[in-house]
């Protein structure tokens, strides 16, 4: 069985997700690209094997030839498409955030659940695919068996060369500092029940750049979480867990992996994006997504709770940006 992919949205993400399903894994084939830009869905269909331009993303979804869909296109067009794809009854892999608000997340959450009472799996997937990548994955292992003792805290950075225009501080969190919302506490398999937001007194634009924010989790572990849009020198990830016997660190180099005490190297490149970083990462979350769909089993990918999980810290954290103060998170 060849799954058939439609992809929504021909910009980086949906133009990558297009190149990956279609030629860079197995069991797969993009059928179909939908973009408002019809000149930019020509543009990423020509370079597919066998891609047409669709009429529309809702034209898509109900196409005859997508068995499932890739939802990269806008941030707060994610949530009307995803729920499109589950009326549809077709898988559908959203990049994140699963949609920017609770309410949204809400509705997904509710209309995969009664997926799942007829398909017996949910239908959504959510692209959270430092999950997937081997150091992170490693670094989940060394928690777990506390090869470095019992974990207390977790560093995180997030650094890019510059944000996108009309960027916010919101929108730093909602679309960038959400990848550590989802992945501290899938490393620590605890939930963060507390966080606090901060930034020094700096303004691009009217972004306030860098930003620091605090998570508690239920197990008592602190992470401190750093995102720079704008720090010029490269796009740059670390993530370092520190324990009560030693440390275990993921450093941005070209073959990124995990380090622990004793064997720190300095990173001596940066990419200009996340692409070159993460681009084994996002083959194998694509794979196993396509696996999943053509054994007819549950996705290993975040799913639509675990996006929703995401979503409401990130509210959080712009709560706590708002009010200046440490704000509880509803379990």
């Amino acid at each position: 069985m060849t799954v058939r992919v439609g992809v929504i949205g021909a910009g980086i993400m949906g133009s990558d997700h297009a190149a990956i399903a279609d030629g860079r894994i197995s069991g797969a084939t993009v059928t179909a690209v939908a973009d408002l830009d019809a000149a930019r869905a020509a543009s990423v269909a020509g370079g597919l094997r066998n891609a047409r331009v669709a009429e529309s993303p809702l034209e898509l979804i109900a196409a005859e030839d997508v068995d499932a869909v890739v939802v990269a296109s806008a941030d707060a067009s994610h949530a009307e498409f995803t729920l499109a794809a589950i009326a549809a009854g077709k898988p559908v892999l959203c990049e994140k955030p699963l949609a920017p608000d609770v309410a949204s997340c809400d509705a997904i959450v509710a209309a995969d659940d009664r997926a799942r009472e007829r398909f017996g799996r949910g239908l959504v997937s959510v692209g959270f695919m430092r999950r997937f990548d081997p150091a992170y994955v490693s670094l989940k292992r060394a928690i777990a068996e506390q090869s470095i003792g019992r974990t207390v805290l977790l560093n995180c950075e997030s650094r890019g060369v510059t944000s996108a225009p009309g960027t916010t501080s919101e929108g730093a969190v909602t679309g960038s500092t959400i990848h550590e919302l989802d992945i501290v506490p899938w490393l620590l398999d605890s939930p963060v029940v507390e966080v606090r937001w901060d930034a020094p007194d700096s303004a691009v634009e009217g972004l306030l750049d860098p930003q620091v924010v605090t998570l508690r989790t239920a197990s008592g572990v602190l992470a401190v979480v750093e995102t720079f849009l704008n720090a010029r020198y490269g796009y740059d990830i670390r993530c370092e867990a520190v324990g009560t016997t030693g440390t275990a660190a993921i450093h941005t180099t070209d073959d990124a992996r995990l380090t622990t005490t004793g064997d720190l190297r300095r990173a001596e490149s940066y990419g200009a994006d996340w692409r070159r970083r993460f681009a084994e990462a996002y083959r194998i979350e694509v794979q196993a997504w396509v696996d999943s769909l053509r054994d007819e089993r549950p996705s290993p990918l975040a799913d639509a709770r675990a996006g929703r999980a995401a979503t409401v810290l990130a509210q959080a954290v712009i709560d706590s940006m708002h009010e200046r103060r440490s704000v509880d998170v509803p379990r």
